[in-house]
């Protein structure tokens, strides 16, 4: 023993002042990470980590593991080689790294086969006191004693001397009691040792942080992407464990106890697994008074002494509020705050509160009819009960039916006590308290100021001629530009042509199906008018006028020559044969589908027509001069009613169920779309100058826009009780008409002004009525005369009719 204190005191003795293991080469260490202090003195290091102090509060166990693992080695290396003592290493000058942080070597007592978390853990023990090496050297050469032995011997504190043998020897070296097995910390595991230090003053440095022997730790030299965390997703069976570690920057695989505990977390429930947390609560406390108190403590001293500081403070807020630094708190006002709202009213004025105050209603004091033995006069008969049963409960005089009743008790319960009651707070609270000052307001002057009938004149005002000819419903007409011919299309399969001023019928032409609409060329140089029959359009020409323009619209029709390779187009022009031509018939467009309507162009070249089928191909619009069709359209928009040709600029308007949308024809796109806020449209028109527009709905409303103002209805007119049919504006006089199924045509005068500040004028002027209900039916068209203020319209009972 001697002699291995003696050994060890010589090599302290020759031992440098500073080993390259021990320097700390490198750039000083980030704001916040305090310097690692130099381990090459014999006291321990203050703060390192949980482990020091766990090594500082036991130093026997952490000798006696260091020792432990030393003697193991040893006696390896005896069994080895017997009868012979390993010879002692010399020190060899280690080279520092490339990085600038010393590399570590390995000692005579260290075990290259350790983890780098456990060599750094062994390696801050050894640091700390004397080395174990030594002394395990030292006391193998004396007496060759066992590893038990020799682990007693060599146990010191940290604060002993060399040489000195320590006192708990006998303690630290019973294996089975461990009393530093339930202590724990939350650094306890941690390589990285620079402690609560945010991790992005690291970010421009090659290393992370430092370990326990105050070495780098360096990051990884290749951050993974995202097709590598892919990649060691798809290979990797453990991925799904596997965490990354932000203090070292490497990845952690969890274990299946860590795996469980973060799932219990997520569920909510306690990280221990043998917690209950169900156990029955435990009284500590008792309500009985017991004979001891829980603690006898006798008092404090000082608690029997006045407090000088406390004297200091009460001086201090005494002169305080003798200098008027501190205002003492008032006395609070216990009397209520209420107070009379009109307190301040004057009494003598008109709306004074008690001049117009109203009482509250009084319930009506019962009647004969209340009582349980009523007068027989007040009993009703058989027949004035069933009658007060089939009244609805507003019309009866009485809610309930007097009834006689032998005495008081044998009255049953009212049964509309409770709806009385309620009704009757219902009339308390509601009740107005205050008279009302009647404004004195001639009706009159509520009404809009609009100029009178007689100043708007001309207009249509009384029935003139009705053509009579037809035997079912007439549903279209139209006038002919001129205003000398009149044609209409009726359900008898028929397309009649009138003499306007005579009402005589010139001309009958059979159309072989039912006419859905009637269109007259509105250039007078042409003679044509297009029929629409089921599934074809018939261009005719009466034949009536001038000569000279029927026989200039043969020659039109005529000089068309085919094209030697036609195109495919959605309607095919078919020449109509010998007969039909003697019958005024020129052209046939077949469509395939329904159509529902025709209409023409300003310059009369082309023709819009709708049909009744879904998609993209419910408009087309032929061109007359070359025979040529087309589908404006590439998708539908709904369910088109109706179309119209822009009288000056090259629109054209379609009318859909719930909105108008105009299309600018040339540039090909959708220019505004009209809400008239209706559920179906039923018809439209244009102004002449182009820029207001009306609709006709099937829920009796009549609405204009005005194009220059808003996409929404400047004016919504109800004038009409049923479904309006048709709408027609006059093209010289500021006039438009409506005709609904309730049998009668309004007439309304319509200004629209060239001053753009000044909005138009809509005064309806006059209800026109003589067509009777037809199936509830009523007036199906209407149109004006194309010179004078006459209107035209045509009706469910087979008439036309004449307003003038």
């Amino acid at each position: 023993m001697a002699a291995a204190i003696l050994r060890r005191a010589r090599s302290r003795r020759r031992r440098p002042p500073a080993s390259p293991r021990r320097a700390h080469a490198g750039p000083a260490p980030p704001r916040g990470r305090p310097a690692p202090s130099d381990p090459a003195g014999p006291a321990p290091r203050p703060t390192r980590s949980c482990r020091c102090r766990k090594w500082r509060r036991g130093s026997g166990l952490a000798w006696s593991m260091v020792g432990t693992r030393g003697v193991g080695r040893e006696a390896a290396a005896a069994g080895a080689l017997p009868g012979k003592r390993p010879p002692e290493p010399e020190p060899e000058p280690e080279e520092p790294s490339l990085l600038g942080a010393p590399a570590p070597s390995l000692g005579p007592g260290s075990d290259p086969g350790l983890s780098d978390s456990e060599e750094s853990v062994f390696s801050g023990l050894e640091d700390s006191g004397s080395d174990s090496s030594e002394a395990d050297t030292a006391a193998e050469e004396e007496d060759g004693a066992s590893g038990a032995e020799q682990c007693s011997r060599t146990e010191r504190t940290p604060g002993q001397q060399a040489g000195t043998p320590s006192p708990r020897t006998e303690v630290a070296s019973v294996p089975d009691e461990d009393e530093y097995v339930e202590d724990s910390s939350d650094e306890e595991d941690i390589r990285n040792t620079v402690g609560n230090v945010p991790l992005e003053w690291y970010d421009d440095f090659p290393h992370v942080g430092y370990d326990l022997d105050g070495r780098r730790i360096y990051k990884p030299l290749r951050t993974p992407d995202e097709l590598d965390q892919f990649l060691d997703k798809m290979d990797n069976p453990d991925y799904w464990r596997t965490v990354q570690d932000r203090m070292t920057g490497h990845s952690v695989q969890l274990t299946d106890e860590q795996v469980a505990l973060v799932r219990r977390l997520q569920r909510g429930q306690f990280g221990d697994v043998s917690f209950n947390p169900y156990e029955p609560a435990v009284d500590f406390f008792s309500g009985d008074v017991m004979m001891h108190p829980v603690t006898n403590r006798p008092a404090d001293k000082r608690s029997f002494i006045p407090s000088l500081v406390e004297k200091e403070k009460v001086s201090r807020m005494v002169h305080a509020i003798k200098m008027g630094w501190i205002q003492p708190r008032r006395p609070r006002d216990s009397t209520p705050s209420f107070y009379d709202l009109w307190a301040q009213e004057d009494p003598d004025a008109v709306l004074g509160r008690h001049k117009m105050h109203v009482p509250a209603p009084k319930l009506a004091l019962p009647g004969h009819a209340e009582s349980y033995n009523p007068p027989p006069e007040y009993l009703p008969s058989e027949e004035e009960r069933m009658a007060w049963e089939q009244r609805k409960p507003d019309e009866r005089s009485l809610h309930f039916l007097p009834r006689r009743f032998p005495s008081l008790r044998a009255v049953p319960a009212y049964g509309r006590f409770l709806q009385e009651r309620f009704e009757r707070c219902l009339d308390l609270y509601l009740c107005p308290r205050q008279r009302k000052m009647r404004v004195n307001v001639d009706p009159e002057d509520l009404i809009p100021r609009l100029p009178r009938p007689r100043d708007l004149q001309p207009f249509p005002t009384c029935q003139a001629l009705v053509y009579r000819g037809h035997s079912d419903l007439v549903r279209c007409l139209s006038v002919s530009p001129g205003g000398q011919w009149l044609a209409s299309g009726s359900d008898d399969g028929s397309v009649r042509l009138w003499e306007v001023a005579s009402a005589r019928c010139v001309r009958t032409v059979p159309a072989g199906g039912v006419v859905k609409s009637v269109a007259w060329n509105p250039c007078p140089t042409v003679c044509l008018v297009a029929v629409a029959v089921e599934d074809t359009v018939l261009l005719l020409n009466p034949a009536l006028g001038d000569r000279l323009v029927v026989g200039s619209t043969d020659q039109l029709l005529s000089a068309f020559t085919p094209p030697a390779e036609p195109a495919a187009q959605p309607a095919h022009w078919l020449e109509a044969s010998e007969e039909e031509r003697r019958g005024g018939l020129r052209l046939r467009i077949c469509h395939g589908k329904p159509v529902t309507q025709v209409t023409w162009h300003g310059r009369g070249d082309y023709m819009a027509v709708v049909l009744a089928t879904p998609g993209h191909t419910q408009v087309l619009i032929h061109q007359l001069s070359r025979r040529r069709s087309q589908s404006p359209f590439r998708r539908g928009r709904g369910q088109v009613q109706c179309v119209a040709f822009h009288p000056v600029r090259p629109f054209l308007l379609v009318a859909s169920q719930r909105s108008v949308r105009l299309y600018h024809l040339l540039r090909q796109e959708l220019t505004k779309k009209l809400t008239p806020n209706c559920k179906w449209v039923s018809s439209l028109a244009v102004h002449p100058a182009g820029d207001n527009v009306i609709c006709g709905s099937y829920d009796s409303k009549l609405v204009w826009f005005d194009l220059d103002l808003s996409t929404k209805p400047y004016r919504v007119l109800r004038h009409h009780k049923k479904a309006l049919r048709a709408v027609a504006f006059h093209p010289r006089y500021p006039l438009f008409a409506s005709g609904s199924d309730d049998g009668s045509v309004i007439v309304c005068h319509g200004m629209v002004y060239n001053d753009l500040l000044q909005n138009p004028l809509l005064v309806p002027v006059k209800v026109l009525k003589g067509h009777t209900l037809t199936k509830d039916l009523g007036v199906l068209d209407v149109a004006f005369h194309p010179t004078q203020p006459w209107v035209f319209s045509a009706g469910a009972d087979g008439t036309l009719r004449l307003f003038t």
